[in-house]
């Protein structure tokens, strides 16, 4: 029976023909083109201003907006979310390697694979099915910012800045099969997955760490993409050349304000605050970092 239920889960994650005959096009990939970004992106800029200025003028100060059970559900979804789009790409990936390593043994690993796709490669089949999922779940997460500002009346700059970017890199991925986003959306999902667990458990009433759980893990995450940015550098010119790779310089220079800016926020709490504030700070960041975790009402 446990056999029938991988085999089950294998086919529906990498084996259905939906998945295997992806293929990224303008004219058939729903989001799949640059005037629906750039609108997308302006209309999530846009609502969030304006009901931020909203709230500023109808309700009164300090008074947050009860949303019930709304947050939770959402992290709900966006735990099994996350954890099906990892889940698929992993089984993805061990099935392109599978098809396609006659084609690169000679001058590659199935790791360095992960890392560097061949010049050529195009946007189509099972991996670039999941990294179309995973690009239209960041319309998903655009949805955390509404909630921080209808319980926090505050507009975080930096997490509209995050959102953005961060949809704007997950297009490139498969507009330029750009190198190093398998890697990407397995850490990133993984982190997901866990760190939105953890959002369900504190917002259905159980107890929070006593530590910047969020944070930490954001923490870990950038850590393993700027180890996986490194590796695509050294690759890159060390094997023949990586597909994308104008493309993740320019995603690699996006990646990189993220990080500092996210580690200015890291070192405040660690480091510019005393215990009391800090653990204000932390909840500031994880706003910023869009990881607001739910307070229980009272």
């Amino acid at each position: 029976m446990g056999r029938s239920v991988i085999q089950t889960l294998t086919f529906w994650l990498s084996e259905h023909p939906s998945i295997v005959g992806f293929r990224w096009s303008h004219a058939n990939s729903w989001g799949s083109t640059w005037s629906f970004l750039f609108t997308a992106i302006a209309l999530y800029l846009t609502i969030s201003v304006l009901l931020h200025l909203l709230l500023a003028l109808l309700r009164r100060q300090g008074r947050p907006v009860p949303l019930g059970p709304i947050p939770a559900l959402h992290s709900l979804f966006m735990t099994l979310l996350s954890f099906t789009i990892f889940a698929g790409i992993t089984l993805s990936s061990a099935a392109e390697i599978r098809e396609t390593k006659w084609f690169w043994r000679r001058s590659k690993t199935p790791f360095q694979w992960l890392l560097c796709f061949p010049l050529g490669t195009r946007p189509s089949g099972r991996v670039f099915f999941w990294s179309y999922i995973y690009y239209l779940s960041r319309f998903f997460h655009m949805i955390r910012t509404f909630f921080t500002i209808l319980r926090r009346g505050r507009l975080v700059p930096f997490q509209l800045f995050n959102h953005s970017i961060l949809t704007f890199i997950s297009f490139m991925w498969l507009e330029f099969s750009q190198s190093f986003q398998v890697l990407a959306i397995l850490s990133t999902t993984l982190v997901y997955s866990v760190v939105y667990a953890y959002r369900f458990w504190v917002a259905i009433g159980l107890p929070r760490a006593c530590f910047a759980f969020v944070v930490n893990c954001q923490m870990l995450l950038l850590g393993c993409n700027v180890a996986c940015h490194v590796g695509v550098l050294l690759m890159h010119f060390m094997k023949g050349g990586c597909n994308g790779i104008g493309a993740w310089g320019f995603n690699s220079v996006l990646n990189a304000v993220i990080l500092l800016l996210f580690l200015n926020f890291y070192v405040k709490i660690h480091w510019g605050y005393g215990r009391r504030v800090a653990l204000a700070a932390v909840e500031e960041a994880e706003a910023a970092e869009e990881e607001v975790v739910r307070v229980k009402d009272k």
